[in-house]
């Protein structure tokens, strides 16, 4: 899937630090996979640090939904779940997550309905007014909270980025088949090894090798 970040300066690396607290869904890197939704963080963005709009493009793999050593929470829509989740995150003031999620996904509390969830915040409206009250137009988001959950976001590939992915691909597949593993736990012995490391090291020119080679590398490493 592509998903988009709108801000005023382009994202080479994901820097916690500069991520706020108190959004929707806790501090985190937010991405959307509405490029025009990115493009308006990006304007106001923009307009706050007197800087240019640019919206930086990544690749998400929707496998990490499943991940099993990754915690994933995901909204299909607004609400009542998601209305306390966002309560939760709103109220929190502290730099410490309010939650232990790893990778959230689900719709935006834009302006409108921000406005009616500090209402709802301040008491002047009942849950069941909010509800009922709630007028949207189709929004997304997700939110990536720890380092971990950085794996599944990757920047558009290079040549030399494309080698290395179609490498990685055909190896994954060959172990899914050779071990009778599933994917991700290919995926997993993969990436973690020593041959991953050197192939994604362009000084050792590794991805000029077949992808046979590279496998025929990894099968010696694991056994």
């Amino acid at each position: 899937m592509k998903v988009y970040h709108g801000s005023h300066t382009a994202i080479e690396t994901i820097d916690f630090s500069f991520c706020q607290i108190k959004r929707d869904f806790g501090k985190g890197f937010y991405v959307t996979k509405f490029r025009e939704q990115a493009e308006i963080w990006s304007e106001r963005k923009a307009k706050e640090h007197r800087s240019e709009a640019i919206v930086t493009e990544f690749d998400f793999s929707e496998l990490f939904f499943r991940d099993k050593d990754l915690k994933v929470l995901r909204f299909d829509d607004y609400n009542e779940k998601w209305l306390d989740f966002i309560v939760l995150n709103r109220k929190n003031e502290t730099e410490q997550q309010a939650h232990d999620f790893d990778i959230i996904e689900g719709p935006v509390a834009d302006d409108k309905i921000a406005t009616e969830v500090d209402k709802y915040l301040e008491g002047l409206i009942s849950k069941e007014q909010f509800l009922s009250n709630l007028i949207h137009n189709p929004s997304h988001q997700i939110c990536f909270c720890t380092m971990q959950s950085l794996q599944a976001l990757s920047q558009p590939k290079g040549k030399i980025d494309i080698a290395i992915y179609d490498i990685g691909n055909n190896a994954v597949k060959s172990l899914m088949i050779d071990y009778d593993i599933n994917e991700l736990e290919a995926a997993d012995r993969y990436y973690t090894s020593k041959t991953y490391s050197k192939l994604a090291d362009e000084s050792t020119e590794f991805y000029k090798k077949t992808w046979q080679e590279i496998y025929e590398l990894l099968k010696q490493e694991i056994n």
